[in-house]
């Protein structure tokens, strides 16, 4: 049985949906557990009572630290105290890098963590890390957050030796800002099946199976790729909605229209992880659905299932630190 530990006053519609979404995802393999105030309807789920929450505005690092009886405190502390194997929040992403690191701790060599998400492409699900863990990173940063969305791709998509691309503003090795040319340096340099820089627009295509950049300009990209999926589904209802010639076509269309909705959607996959922590942290969007919310949960379910803290781990201590440590630029 695996537990995890849901924080069900995270999310914009919490904790109605994120209870809804823990009922969904329970199962003869999957211990949803609710950290919530006493009182709270879980239809039978097992409920660990807190006294305080962490909202979407407050401060991060501050919250956390005035608030250890909150939901989301007390839900990362069972996985560092071993009493979940997993944790899940919809709320403040922030606070969740913040607890995580207060109370589930990072992996031995383990510069910093990150978010990794799963992006719906052409050529199937890839990664996009990070997603918004570092707004400043280091070449070193970048070169440790690819081999951990290497680990991810093999272990929790199922992916064979995963390509590699470096995010840029364009495909010569020679294109970018400093960042971007000393990551390169170091990525052309490793064991990874490295395939260069890659630019945006090919993100949905599925240019590589792990795309790595610095956490601000991979938020800026998934809140862009969110936004645009969404107005172009919604514009497509729209347009066929409008005309009788477009109601009939809409009935041909219509399996393969809602198949391409549900390989777009963000709810198939419901939340990130955040990689580098010595137990599984998964982190839901704000406004998650019960679909979501369930989808999320067998996600963190599915990384326990796979190894992916023990996985990291091995191949961090293996070949990451030994490499990034011998390959990072010296100054001078």
């Amino acid at each position: 049985m695996i537990r995890v530990a849901v924080d069900a006053l995270g999310g914009d519609r919490a904790p109605e949906e994120v209870v809804a979404g823990a009922l969904d995802a329970a199962s003869a393999e999957v211990e949803p557990i609710l950290y919530g105030p006493a009182g709270l309807d879980t239809g039978g789920l097992r409920l660990v009572e807190t006294t305080d929450v962490v909202s979407m505005d407050e401060k991060p690092a501050e919250a956390v630290r005035a608030k250890p009886d909150s939901s989301l405190v007390r839900a990362c502390r069972a996985v560092g105290d071993g009493e979940a194997d997993a944790v899940l929040s919809a709320g403040n992403t922030g606070a969740m890098l913040a607890a995580g690191l207060l109370e589930i701790r990072r992996l031995q060599g383990v510069m910093r963590p990150a978010i990794a998400v799963v992006i719906p492409s052409q050529r199937g699900p890839s990664v996009l890390i990070d997603a918004g863990a570092n707004a400043d990173a280091r070449p070193e940063h970048l070169f440790q957050f690819a081999h951990m969305g290497a680990i991810f791709a093999e272990e929790v998509l199922g992916i064979g030796d995963p390509s590699v691309g470096l995010l840029s503003i364009g495909e010569e090795p020679e294109k970018g800002n400093a960042l971007t040319l000393e990551a390169h340096a170091l990525l052309a340099a490793s064991d990874l099946s490295f395939r260069g820089n890659v630019e945006s627009r090919g993100l949905l295509s599925g240019i590589a199976d792990v795309v790595v950049t610095d956490g601000f300009t991979g938020n800026v990209c998934l809140k862009l790729l969110e936004g645009t999926i969404k107005a172009l589904l919604d514009a497509l209802r729209q347009e066929i909605g409008a005309t009788a010639r477009g109601k009939a076509g809409g009935l041909l269309i219509r399996p393969a229209a809602r198949e391409l909705r549900r390989r777009l959607d963000p709810d198939t996959y419901g939340g990130a992880y955040l990689l580098g922590l010595r137990g599984i942290s998964v982190i839901a969007h704000g406004n998650s659905s019960r679909a979501a919310v369930a989808s999320a949960i067998r996600l963190a379910a599915r990384g326990v299932q796979h190894g992916v803290v023990e996985r990291l781990n091995e191949r961090l201590a293996e070949r990451v630190v030994a490499s990034a440590r011998s390959q990072t630029p010296t100054t001078e």
